[in-house]
């Protein structure tokens, strides 16, 4: 078949749940997209509980057997080999950030030595939005005709006719911002006079023409720092348009892809992106905490990271332990600290596998599964909205379902063994992820919203439970 996920797509244009087709049966349209899924056996080398719907790897992704292989394989390198697994190890440690960086680059689009694995996803924000901003003080910033960059001549109280500004947005995960607003104040920057807000218009996305008309009504920004798609909606960005518009202004664009690496191919190569964090607990399944990852494009590499520490210094002379610090000239650079090897080791696994399925199959049955979840929405739940976007490119890994009650829908499903999660006010967030989940999942996921719905028995649980979800 040349497109094995078609009848989801259908499904979701009307022509499979209402169009009086064969199909029109959900469970025999679910039977037959998973008989046909060619990425279905993956399912096999993850581990989920029995018994368990798992919708929440947009939040930490399952083990895999590949990712538990290559942790047990350091774990044992470190009881065998103890010191001389930085040099003897098969492959040797000393090597982890470019050596995964070089295996997570063809997932966004990258060259090899632009990506790199090290540190957090806040901590990467924190280094690369300085290094970006110092740039930019010392009159380095992206050129435009009749518009002067920060030059340099700031005073330590700040100045607001010659700071640079940042743009992001009121729907970003909230960490981005506390990261780069102690960037600026560290800066003697204001962050409540610099810190650009895009605002909503819907209370769900962001529409790319307040991006640009930010730009223009702004000539202080010099930096864009936007996610790649939002955290409580799903809505994917157009990353070549907002990096496109940040240059043409004489801003850096740099992006936060948390919310997709490993779900949606990216290009930030051609796309002229600056600089992009991401983790790698979330589509890459590396495990709770895992290691943070980063792409710098060449054209950057030389420059001083605004956090500086040995594991960026130069490979040649690392270990000359020399006082003058002297970066790498890659994307190794930005790494701070030694890495933490039992928080990077499964993701040599849990990547190979990705990598074996390959992101473009991957995105388009994540598109199928996100197709058939948002038709048996439209189709039988008739209290529930769809707050994602339903366009393909508007649109990520999951989908936030809004119901009124949904955090107490949200505590009803896992004690039925599906695992999704609140965001306040109002959103399920619900991720069929391409490696492991079916579309037989997808339509028992939807049964239990409807069984709990029409019986009422999700009023029985407390509201404000709290927790981690």
């Amino acid at each position: 078949m040349d497109d094995p996920y078609a009848p989801a797509r259908d499904a979701l244009a009307g022509d499979g749940l209402a169009g009086g087709a064969a199909d029109s049966d959900p469970a025999l349209l679910a039977a037959r997209l998973d008989e046909d899924d060619p990425l279905a056996s993956f399912a096999d080398r993850y581990r989920v509980p029995d018994g368990v719907l798992y919708m929440d790897g947009n939040s930490l992704g399952p083990a895999s057997d590949a990712a538990l292989a290559s942790l047990d394989r350091v774990v044992d390198e470190w009881r065998d080999r103890l010191i001389a697994g930085w040099t003897d190890a098969d492959p040797p440690w000393f090597e982890v950030g470019e050596r995964l960086g070089d295996a997570l680059a063809p997932l966004v689009g990258a060259d090899p030595e632009e990506v790199v694995i090290g540190n957090s996803i806040t901590v990467n924000i924190h280094t690369l939005v300085g290094t970006f901003l110092d740039e930019l003080l010392a009159g380095n910033g992206p050129e435009r005709e009749g518009f002067e960059a920060a030059d340099g001549t700031w005073a330590p109280g700040g100045d607001p006719d010659t700071d640079p500004a940042v743009l992001v947005n009121e729907l970003d995960f909230p960490s981005d911002h506390y990261a780069v607003r102690a960037q600026l104040r560290q800066r003697g920057i204001d962050p409540d006079e610099k810190l650009r807000v895009v605002e909503s218009r819907d209370g769900r996305t962001i529409d790319p023409r307040d991006i640009e008309a930010a730009l223009a009504a702004h000539d202080d920004v010099g930096l864009v720092f936007m996610p790649t798609a939002l955290y409580r909606s799903g809505q994917l960005f157009d990353v070549a348009r907002i990096a496109e518009a940040a240059h043409e202004t004489g801003a850096y664009a740099g992006f936060d892809a948390a919310h997709t690496a490993g779900a949606v191919p990216h290009e930030f190569g051609d796309a002229g992106v600056d600089f992009a964090v991401w983790c790698t607990y979330k589509y890459l399944n590396a495990g709770p905490g895992s290691i943070g990852a980063l792409f710098v494009a060449e054209r950057h590499h030389g420059l001083t990271p605004a956090l500086a520490g040995w594991w960026g210094h130069e490979k040649a002379t690392q270990f000359e332990m020399k006082m003058a610090y002297t970066p790498a000239d890659s994307a190794g650079a930005w790494q701070i600290g030694t890495p933490p090897l039992l928080a990077a080791a499964p993701l040599e696994g849990s990547v190979e596998l990705l990598r074996e399925a390959g992101i473009e199959r991957l995105r388009e049955k994540s598109l199928a599964l996100t197709d058939f979840l948002i038709a048996l929405v439209d189709d039988r739940l008739p209290d529930v909205s769809v707050g994602t976007p339903r366009e393909h490119a508007a649109r990520g890994g999951h989908v936030a379902l809004e119901h009124p009650d949904a955090e107490r829908l949200s505590a009803a499903l896992s004690d039925r063994g599906v695992i999704v999660d609140f965001r306040p006010p109002n959103v399920v967030r619900v991720c069929p992820a391409a490696p492991y989940t079916s579309f037989a999942d997808v339509l028992a996921v939807v049964d239990e919203i409807e069984s709990i719905l029409e019986s009422g028995v999700h009023e029985e649980y407390a509201k404000n439970a709290g927790g981690v979800t």
